[in-house]
């Protein structure tokens, strides 16, 4: 039966040039890689079937390393309601799973594999000709994860979304491809700034489960502006102080939005469809905040089910060239 690494042809780069594998072992890794992503269950990868065969492979090759490295980084979440030695010695743990998880990386980029989504990756890397210094920042990124989090400013906390976030997005934009006539690199201001602006909004929507794990994303500085430290987030004295804090901070993220947009028009056909389709479910869930009130302790925000059907299936009329 015919699936999407048939179309998936070597390239010029690494795997070319250092082991080349059987087209039976680059099967397995991707079928390695699409297991990972399904087993997710994320909604995100239903888009992915907006893309070609070959750049479908490669985004559940994608998917699959920032799957697995973000379980490394958060196995600490298991004791998290711990303290003391317990915790210090989960982090470091999960600091040393992620150091070698690098060393394997970089060991993979050589043509030595040691596991199975290993193979998958490097092509996918060297088909689409990824920098794979973005595959290491988000190894960086996650790392900040190991441990108890506290920013300071925003300036201390844009290196972490873009690690974490922006650095899969310019992952993503070259197997996405740029319209004909437009360089690799041009969609890259804009590919950062989207990323940045889903991290925000991840950190908004997990404020609730991030304290449970001493993560404190929002920059310190602001949350003294405020007056509304973590420990008054769910103080009913300090609520209007909660939500001007979170109108602040959703604003911020809407101006990013703003800035991201500006990757549609230079993507090319799926990728504009695919890029529609995650950029208008993270902005709903920025709707969703505010439509509940900023309350993000009480319930988990989630883009209703009808919407997100909505969302996926502009996406066709997207491709179509409909919208």
């Amino acid at each position: 039966m015919r699936d999407e690494t048939d179309t998936f042809e070597a390239g010029p780069g690494v795997l070319a040039s250092s082991r080349p594998l059987p087209p039976s072992s680059l099967r397995a890794s991707f079928a390695a890689c699409r297991a990972i992503t399904s087993a997710a269950n994320s909604s995100f990868p239903f888009a992915f079937r907006l893309l070609p065969p070959a750049k479908r492979a490669a985004m559940y090759a994608l998917y699959a390393y920032m799957r697995v490295t973000d379980d490394l980084a958060d196995e600490p979440a298991d004791t998290a309601q711990k303290t003391g030695a317990c915790c210090k010695r989960a982090g470091a743990a999960a600091r040393g799973k992620l150091a070698a998880w690098r060393g394997s990386l970089r060991a993979a980029l050589a043509g030595h594999f040691t596991h199975p989504i290993h193979p998958a990756l490097v092509r996918t890397v060297d088909r689409f000709d990824i920098p794979p210094q973005y595959l290491f920042d988000a190894i960086d990124g996650m790392e900040t994860d190991t441990e108890p989090v506290r920013m300071r400013t925003f300036t201390e906390l844009y290196p972490y979304c873009y690690r974490v976030a922006s650095a899969v997005g310019l992952a993503c934009v070259r197997i996405w491809g740029n319209r004909p006539g437009v360089a690799p690199v041009a969609s890259d201001p804009s590919a950062e700034a989207a990323g940045i602006a889903f991290q925000l909004t991840n950190i908004l929507r997990d404020l609730a489960e991030d304290g449970t794990r001493d993560r404190v994303y929002l920059p310190a500085d602001e949350l003294a502006r405020f007056g509304c430290p973590p420990d008054r987030w769910r103080d009913p004295t300090a609520a209007e102080n909660f939500r001007a804090l979170m109108r602040f901070q959703i604003a911020r993220a809407r101006d990013y939005y703003r800035r991201g947009a500006g990757l549609l028009p230079l993507l090319s056909t799926e990728g504009r469809a695919i890029f529609h389709v995650m950029h208008a479910t993270y902005r709903g869930l920025l709707d969703e905040i505010e439509r509940h009130d900023y309350d993000v302790f009480t319930r988990r925000v989630r883009v209703p089910k009808w919407r997100k059907v909505l969302v996926c299936g502009s996406g066709y009329f997207v491709k179509w060239g409909w919208l």
